[in-house]
């Protein structure tokens, strides 16, 4: 019903002297038919879908809120856009997953229906194939590791956005990056904060090789614990961590262009 009571707004509106465009003028020879008015899509309540892809963070793991991590908080925020009725989440993210484990699950198919059916995609992946680099070479790390690393989760990255693409060639997919927990436990981690940086700088280069895609940097954010951002664990973020990915995530949601800020609307 609501739905007959917008378009009966509609048609009241179009004949209104506010908008001439869509006035009849009864001297002339001439007609206008209701199928010229173009109805703006963002004029009906919507329902967006959005999904979860990759590890932990997008998991929510350390949230003691229990409120979804970043990815249920940007979907608190979305539900109170122009146009938005309500928001459907579907989050395929698992705890621990690597690059390459979550390009085998994509190649399998077992999220094609969620993927296709995406209007936005938010994806953390990169944090478990450094670790696996750090315990696997724990006393003797060296920067050759993590650089013969970082060529793997490049190759495995750009698969990933591809077959995704491949699925869905018109959803936003938001790339978001990594951030460095040593440094909350060692004075010295400039080597591995430019390690940090470099795979960024990856992640970064890939999200602007998508039209459609959106880099969002986090690194900063947890670059100390002075603000309390880190779960007891010193590697998840806690509520307020995520609460904090949550906000940069909508800032570099504004800069990319797909949401328009003092309308509070999505332009997707």
């Amino acid at each position: 019903m609501k739905y007959i009571f917008y378009l009966a707004c509609i048609i009241l509106l179009a004949g209104c002297e506010k908008q001439p465009s869509f006035a009849v003028d009864f001297t002339k020879k001439e007609s206008i038919s209701f199928e010229e008015y173009v109805i703006p899509f963002s004029f009906f309540p919507r329902t967006l879908q959005m999904v979860g892809i990759g590890d932990s963070l997008t998991k929510g793991v350390g949230d003691e809120l229990k409120k979804e991590g970043y990815i249920g908080r940007v979907k608190t925020e979305f539900l109170q856009y122009k146009g938005i009725e309500d928001v459907v989440l579907t989050n395929t993210a698992l705890r621990g997953r690597r690059s390459d484990q979550l390009l085998k699950l994509i190649n399998k198919g077992d999220i094609d229906y969620a993927i296709r059916n995406a209007d936005i995609m938010m994806i953390t992946i990169g944090g478990n194939d450094l670790m696996k680099i750090v315990k696997k070479d724990l006393f003797n790390l060296k920067v050759e590791s993590f650089e013969k690393g970082l060529v793997s989760f490049e190759s495995n990255y750009m698969k990933i956005i591809d077959k995704i693409r491949k699925i869905n060639s018109k959803g936003k997919i938001v790339l978001i990056g990594l951030y460095n927990p040593i440094s909350i436990v060692a004075e010295e981690s400039s080597e591995f904060d430019t390690i940090i940086n470099e795979w960024n700088d990856t992640i970064e280069n890939i999200a602007k090789d998508d039209e459609n895609a959106c880099f969002v940097p986090i690194v900063k954010l947890f670059d100390t614990n002075a603000n309390l951002v880190y779960h007891t664990d010193f590697f998840h973020p806690n509520s307020k961590g995520y609460q904090l990915m949550e906000e940069k995530i909508i800032n570099s949601l504004v800069e990319c262009g797909f949401i328009d800020e003092q309308d509070r609307e999505l332009l997707f």
